[in-house]
């Protein structure tokens, strides 16, 4: 797959760099390239991600930067058994723990929510940072839901962290996936409550909690197009019945 010339392989992360110069120059610059447009992609074509970072892992199936982003790749598009197989590679070769969220989510994905669960309960989660902890603690209760457990699904999401009034990056999802369990569960002014505490917290729009808010609230969104269109057919109509009385 042809590469932007504006694409040098300087763009990733030093720590990737740094694992890359196991590999003759040539074809680090190369995996460097693809691994740029993995990133690059990933949230808007995943599928042309996964296309770059299948050609990397081909080029260097043994870096485990690249392993890991063949999973991610393959997690974007719910290539989940594939996505599972890459991040436990990855975890084979780092020793870390940090994807270990993600391979539940994995589990899930593959109709294994018994699985996840007692991914949840495994002592690799005390080792996962302060935000690992949250992700896990969101596909837990993920897989509460998939297995029609309502109530222990919100039990699941109350925690300090869904407590607390300061702001992290997990803030929003963990608001919004509280208010979402309890509007399944028909708790619906709770969960207004909580829509609403989910937006004051989603600076940079990560959720649709906002539009989920005005849903509760009766609000409805008209198209802005065929508002002006409906307008002008309205005042063509009533200058077309002026004109009829001038004559």
């Amino acid at each position: 797959m042809p590469i932007p010339e504006d694409v040098t392989g300087e763009e990733i992360d030093k720590d990737v760099r740094q694992e890359l110069q196991s590999l003759p120059k040539t074809l680090a610059e190369d995996v460097a390239k693809n691994l740029v447009m993995v990133a690059r992609l990933i949230d808007e074509d995943p599928e042309r991600a996964y296309a770059y970072s299948r050609i990397a892992l081909r080029l260097a199936s043994r870096v485990a930067a690249v392993r890991e982003a063949a999973g991610f790749a393959a997690y974007a598009t719910q290539k989940y058994a594939e996505a599972l197989a890459e991040f436990r590679a990855a975890r084979r070769m780092t020793g870390t723990v940090e994807l270990w969220p993600l391979m539940a989510d994995c589990e899930r994905g593959l109709g294994r929510p018994e699985k996840a669960l007692d991914m949840a309960g495994a002592p690799e989660v005390q080792k996962l940072d302060k935000a690992g902890q949250v992700e896990m603690r969101l596909v837990a209760a993920g897989a509460r839901r998939d297995m029609g457990q309502l109530d222990a699904a919100i039990v699941t999401l109350q925690s300090p962290e869904l407590a607390s009034n300061s702001v992290q990056p997990w803030t929003a999802r963990l608001r919004y996936a509280y208010a979402d369990a309890l509007l399944a569960a028909g708790r619906e002014g709770e969960a207004r409550e909580w829509f609403a505490k989910a937006v004051e917290a989603d600076r940079d729009g990560s959720t649709d909690a906002s539009d989920r808010l005005a849903e509760l609230d009766g609000v409805e969104f008209m198209d802005a197009l065929v508002e002006d269109e409906d307008q002008d057919a309205a005042a063509r109509d009533e200058q077309g019945a002026q004109d009829e009385d001038k004559d």
